[in-house]
């Protein structure tokens, strides 16, 4: 007969694992509705999907104070421990994924203003495999079931697979004028978007596996390479570049930034990146000797001439590059004229970043 202890302990566990199944769920049917959405152009349905978003982060929020006061109040060790620690990684993941649903769903508002054809089957392909992969992952972990989320994890390959052939038809389609520029981009969108699910979903699963094994194979075979984005302030132009970085999903990369002073995140700056599908409302700025280990960066990346001084003086192995670019947040003008200052300093900064990853790994990351 189980102890007063040992039953408090299941209880606990089954609550924790009781709501990462209802924010999966959620996930779930997001993406489901985004994919109608874009077969039927359907403005109301993705209304709700980017309204969902919201039950998606308060679950987030009570996952992460069952689990704190599970640590707190438990004081587990061994498995237990183990879930309590997945379970953290695994309710960041879920977030990101309700994010993404978020995204597709504003990228589905743009393209149901215009007259194109969407190759609704090939987004369906993808959706079919990265969908059931968020159910499978969520239901390996509440079942701690080692051997699907093996079996689970092996079906990303294929979904990268699919986006790649899909980008491809995409660009033909464009360049034979069936898909103007516009819709291109926002499908193109759609589609990373979709494969990205793919990647929280398989991230998921490793921590499964973690949680039932004790095996910690995250970062397998791979080399981290720290990159801090400086500038004066840590208010746009840095932010803006760590919002973008972290997009890419890349998990050869810790990205930071940061600025000789740190004052307020500039709003104007949080509310492009929203309408470019980042979420940075839950950034905050920080000051050079707030990061811990500056000198032990492997890159750091000046975006204003003044941080330069921030750079470790030669000898050094730090790479250290200048990218010194505008700060649209100090441009004064029309609403037009300030909206085209933070997106060339936001292509500026995007072309430069994936550049630089794609030299770092040797290959290409899209």
């Amino acid at each position: 007969m189980a102890t007063h202890l040992e039953q408090s302990l299941q209880r606990d566990i089954d609550r924790i694992k009781s709501h990462v199944s209802e924010m999966g769920a959620h996930c779930e049917q997001a993406l489901r509705d985004c994919m109608k959405a874009l077969a039927e152009k359907n403005r109301v349905l993705a209304f709700s999907v980017i309204l969902l978003d919201q039950r998606i982060n308060g679950l987030e929020k009570e996952v992460d104070r069952l689990c704190l006061e599970f640590l707190v109040r438990q004081q587990p060790v061994a498995g237990p421990l183990r879930l309590a620690y997945a379970t953290i990684r695994i309710n960041l993941e879920l977030e990101r994924v309700g994010d993404y649903a978020e995204s597709i769903a504003r990228q589905i508002l743009k393209l149901t203003s215009m007259d194109v054809q969407i190759p609704v089957e090939r987004f369906a392909e993808i959706a079919n495999l990265s969908i059931p992969m968020i159910h499978d992952s969520v239901k390996s972990f509440v079942e701690q079931d080692a051997d699907l989320a093996r079996r689970t994890s092996q079906t990303e390959e294929l979904v990268d697979t699919l986006k790649s052939r899909l980008n491809s038809d995409l660009m033909r389609l464009n360049r034979e004028n069936q898909i103007p520029n516009e819709a291109l981009n926002a499908l193109m969108m759609i589609a990373r978007h979709f494969e990205r699910v793919s990647d929280q979903a398989k991230n998921i699963c490793t921590e499964v596996l973690y949680m039932c094994t004790g095996e910690d194979n995250r970062h397998e075979g791979t080399v981290t390479s720290r990159l801090i984005f400086l500038d004066r302030q840590n208010h746009c132009r840095s932010q803006m570049a760590e919002a973008i970085a972290n997009s890419l999903n890349q998990p050869s990369f810790v990205f930071g930034s940061a600025g000789l002073e740190s004052t307020v995140v500039d709003p104007k700056t949080i509310e492009f990146l929203k309408r470019k599908g980042l979420d940075a409302s839950r950034q905050t700025s920080k000051s050079i000797d707030q990061i811990p280990d500056l000198n032990h960066c492997q890159i750091l990346v000046a975006l204003a001439p003044e941080a330069r001084r921030a750079f470790p003086p030669a000898p050094t192995k730090v790479v250290c590059l200048d990218w010194s670019v505008p700060d649209p947040s100090k441009i004064q003008g029309t609403p037009a004229e300030i909206e085209a200052a933070y997106d060339a300093t936001y292509r500026f900064l995007h072309d430069h970043i994936q550049d630089l990853v794609e030299a770092v790994l040797g290959d290409d990351i899209c």
